[in-house]
């Protein structure tokens, strides 16, 4: 799974029972599944299984759209909340997290594509002294090096929740730093290897992403996203302008478990230090991401020559959090299909959920799997990732 933060270590501190929901096991909202009905034939009844097998492995509240030439089909499993039990809403507002990069490189290549920018200019050309010290040189860096995590710049986000746990998350969730001040904390640390020789997965990266695009426009990323992707393809309910740390209702709760066996923590209002920039702070639906990243792998959002950049892709290090096989382009990742080929894709998380949209390479078939909880457990987190993977794979391997 391509998380967009760390989770929480095992032996963070846990929140005290009075500000969190209760832990319940997957039998006690088992009964909660809905939309297609198990008899279903083809791609209903496969997806949801999917949905059902993410519950099952302990996930509190699961949804599901695959959008095909054929139709949509949709899924969900599991509880709206551990509070009220009600049945998960299809299509609600999410928060995307780290899919918010694959807006903002899309805005960055379609610069590229009009002359304004060059995938090999340098960060210091772009902006000045801002990637300097311990080791950091911007004069090394270009474009195309954050857009595809090579870097070698140090996450921000070990600076920003250096004590992991409930009572961090409570105490700074809303802490807010300007883009500057968060690359200010990633340049205290040494690169983690020469810009261009290696890959690591890095927020400050589209921090910086986010910064040139305003240097380069005068206007802020993310008017150029509502102006380039949203408004033209009509996703009305996606917002890069997040004005309220709260989602608008019908939406599930995302719910974050600190610590292994500890309680399940209601943490829908976002994370400020990590939630709040061109890294990961848009928030949306289903129907919209599908719509996005079809039109991006289809070629309605991108001249050839930019589409063809995105889909350069480096190798990912296996052993992580990524499909085996994973491939980084620009803002996407190039996933195999058990059936045979690829997906384009990107994920994002947060404390409490994961969301996951990915499209075959032609843009005809498109997934979006949200999860609403996560575990501190290490066993219970990789059955959570490997019923994700099935989920999305065979949604798109389907040919009905």
């Amino acid at each position: 799974m391509i998380f967009r933060r760390v989770c929480p270590a095992a032996a963070v501190l846990a929140l005290a029972v009075s500000s969190s929901l209760p832990f319940a096991p997957a039998s006690a909202f088992a009964s909660s599944s809905s939309a297609a009905a198990p008899s279903a034939a083809g791609t209903a009844w496969s997806v949801q299984r999917g949905a059902d097998a993410l519950r099952d492995a302990g996930v509190t509240g699961v949804a599901v759209r695959v959008d095909t030439p054929r139709g949509t089909v949709r899924a969900v499993s599991g509880v709206r909340s551990l509070e009220d039990r009600r049945p998960v809403p299809q299509d609600g507002p999410l928060r995307l997290g780290s899919t918010t990069k694959t807006f903002v490189a899309t805005v960055v290549l379609q610069l590229v594509g009009e002359g304004r920018l060059s995938l090999d200019q340098t960060v210091e050309e772009l902006l000045p002294g801002v990637v300097s010290g311990n080791g950091n040189d911007g004069r090394t860096v270009t474009v195309r090096d954050l857009l595809r995590h090579t870097s070698g710049l140090s996450d921000y986000v070990q600076d920003v929740f250096p004590d992991p746990g409930a009572r961090t998350y409570f105490a700074h969730r809303w802490t807010s730093y300007r883009p500057d001040e968060l690359v200010a904390l990633a340049m205290r640390h040494q690169p983690g290897f020469p810009a261009g020789s290696g890959w690591a997965y890095s927020n400050t990266n589209y921090v910086l992403a986010g910064m040139i695009v305003e240097k380069v426009t005068g206007r802020t990323w993310q008017q150029q996203v509502h102006d380039r992707i949203l408004r033209p393809l009509g996703l009305r309910d996606t917002t890069a302008e997040v004005t309220t740390p709260f989602l608008p209702d019908p939406h599930t709760t995302n719910h974050q478990q600190f610590a292994p066996d500890g309680p399940m923590v209601d943490t829908t209002i976002p994370y400020r230090p990590f939630d709040s920039g061109a890294d990961g702070s848009m928030t949306g639906t289903a129907r919209d991401l599908n719509r996005f990243f079809a039109a991006l792998a289809g070629g309605r959002l991108l001249a050839p020559a930019e589409l063809a950049a995105l889909r350069d892709t480096v190798e990912v290090p296996g052993g992580g959090d990524h499909p085996a096989g994973t491939r980084d382009g620009l803002g996407v990742f190039l996933t195999p299909l058990s059936c045979g080929g690829a997906y384009l894709g990107h994920g994002g998380s947060g404390f409490g959920y994961v969301v996951r949209a990915a499209t075959t390479t032609d843009g005809r078939r498109s997934v979006t799997v949200s999860a609403h909880s996560r575990s501190a457990d290490p066993r219970t987190a990789e059955r959570q990732e490997q019923a994700l993977s099935e989920l999305v794979d065979q949604a798109l391997c389907r040919t009905t």
